[in-house]
């Protein structure tokens, strides 16, 4: 049976209607509420009482402070009182202020040694293993484009199918997608912007989720699709389609549409097989930290990466 969060950490407190709130570290001088709670409402396994009424996500006083001692939450000092605090008062910018103080320990002093799973009991997938020796988790068609003016001869031939049934016939074809930016002229020819520019074009072109590209080029910009296409040596994955030389944007889409249809059995012909999780990258992105992140999403996905690097696998926060 299923222990409760009391039994499990020590640090959740709760009735028979579920957590009230929770302490996130056994240092903290501040709970947690998970819901919102009223003045006088009792916060079970401490005996403590709401002094005040307590939005959800907001602190809770757990502990008696002194004007100008450190409040703790995550184990972490994120301010000083600016008056005495009461256990049980809502803890905020009315009596917090921020706190300049000397940090014991460097960054990175808690890290520990990874114990890495032995090879022959690692955990493995269905992938589809590209030439270069990468290894997909999708087998998907891209389409992109070398500048903005392009955008919507894109979008125009992915639509053409992303509807239900138009991918019928090709069960190992996940879908056709259609990846565009906002800039590729108006800019320098060389430099940083440019170097960034096809660097992450190149990027999406090289994917192993990508069976096969096709790059749409207006025939005017600044970031040439043949000079991308060579710097990047792109050649044998990546087919071309320039907007002015087919006469405008209807004979461009109808090429992609018929460069796509041709494409569709030799990407569909792939199969999958079992390969390590050492191939796997997970991609992580901080989407805005709320009062609830670093309480669910934070720990549950650093958890899963944990257990993902411990298989030989990768990730990478941005």
């Amino acid at each position: 049976m299923q222990r409760s969060v009391e039994e499990r950490e020590g640090y959740g407190f709760m009735t028979r209607e579920g957590v009230k709130a929770v302490r996130l570290h056994p240092q903290d001088s501040v709970l947690v509420a998970i819901t919102a709670l009223d003045k006088g409402e009792e916060i079970p396994g401490q005996g403590l009482v709401c002094r005040d009424a307590i939005p959800a996500g907001h602190k809770v006083a757990a502990l008696p402070m002194r004007e100008g001692e450190p409040v703790y939450k995550y184990g972490q000092i994120i301010g000083a009182a600016t008056r005495p605090i009461a256990p049980g008062e809502h803890v905020h910018t009315r009596n917090l202020r921020m706190l300049d103080f000397e940090r014991d320990r460097p960054p990175g002093s808690a890290a520990v040694p990874t114990q890495f799973v032995e090879e022959s009991v690692r955990a493995g997938f269905e992938g589809i293993l590209r030439p270069d020796g990468r290894v997909g988790t999708r087998n998907y068609i891209g389409v992109l484009c070398t500048v903005a003016c392009a955008a919507p001869v894109v979008h125009k031939i992915a639509d053409a199918f992303n509807h239900e049934g138009a991918l019928t016939q090709f069960p190992n074809v996940d879908g056709v997608v259609g990846l565009t930016h906002s800039t590729g002229c108006g800019m320098a020819l060389e430099g940083d912007g440019m170097a960034y520019l096809q660097r992450s074009r190149a990027g999406f072109a090289r994917h192993p989720n990508f069976g096969w590209v096709l790059m749409v080029g207006l025939g005017c910009e600044v970031n040439q699709a043949d000079s991308l296409v060579r710097e990047h040596g792109l050649d044998e994955m990546v087919s071309l389609v320039h907007i002015h030389e087919l006469g405008g944007t209807e004979a461009a889409v109808a090429r992609g549409v018929g460069m796509i249809r041709e494409r569709l059995p030799e990407v569909d012909a792939v199969k999958r097989r079992t390969v390590p999780a050492t191939h796997l990258i997970l991609g992580l992105e901080c989407g805005g930290s709320d009062a609830y992140s670093g309480i669910t999403a934070n720990p549950a996905l650093g958890a899963a990466v944990d257990l993902l690097v411990r298989h030989g696998g990768t990730a990478i926060l941005s």
